[in-house]
């Protein structure tokens, strides 16, 4: 007798769940040329994994936490911590995405992250002042490991000499 009052729900419960299930995967158009009538079509597109993108607190944590940083061995100005938050949370997500999307092919992320790198150096020479891009310079050589022109003109190569006659 039970089974006879819950089945009609049950059924009720199965046929409201599937329309809302199967209006994801249903694509509907209705077009009407000028003075003809409306053309409706109905397409099924077949259900495929969202596209992933790195939680928003990630990419504002990494940004603020690289902003921070910027702002206390730079001295920003208020003006100028806002904005460079806005650059820094753009090369953020940028690399973040590239890493998703691209991380069985480190050639690919690599580019992502080169080309995210220029546009965020290239935003920030217009708000940063000269003093402060320099200062940011010479520490992102540091941290890079990037050889500046006095490291290029260090020691010999060993075996060489050191390049003044009779300095051996």
């Amino acid at each position: 007798m039970k089974f006879l009052l819950l089945s009609p729900l049950l059924a009720l419960a199965l046929l409201s769940a599937a329309p809302a299930a199967h209006a994801q995967a249903t694509v509907k158009t209705k077009v009407k040329p000028a003075g003809q009538p409306s053309v409706k079509t109905k397409t099924t597109v077949p259900d495929e994994p969202p596209v992933v993108s790195p939680p928003d607190a990630v990419i504002d944590g990494k940004a603020n936490a690289l902003t921070t940083n910027m702002q206390q061995n730079l001295g920003l100005t208020p003006q100028q911590t806002e904005k460079v938050r806005v650059i820094n949370r753009r090369a953020v997500e940028q690399v973040e995405i590239g890493r998703l999307r691209y991380k069985s092919d480190p050639r690919k992320l690599a580019g992502v992250v080169e080309s995210a790198g220029r546009s965020r150096l290239e935003a920030l020479k217009d708000v940063l002042n000269p003093a402060q891009f320099g200062k940011y310079q010479r520490k992102r050589e540091e941290k890079m490991g990037v050889p500046n022109v006095q490291g290029v003109q260090g020691n010999a190569a060993p075996g060489l000499g050191s390049g003044v006659p009779g300095g051996e």
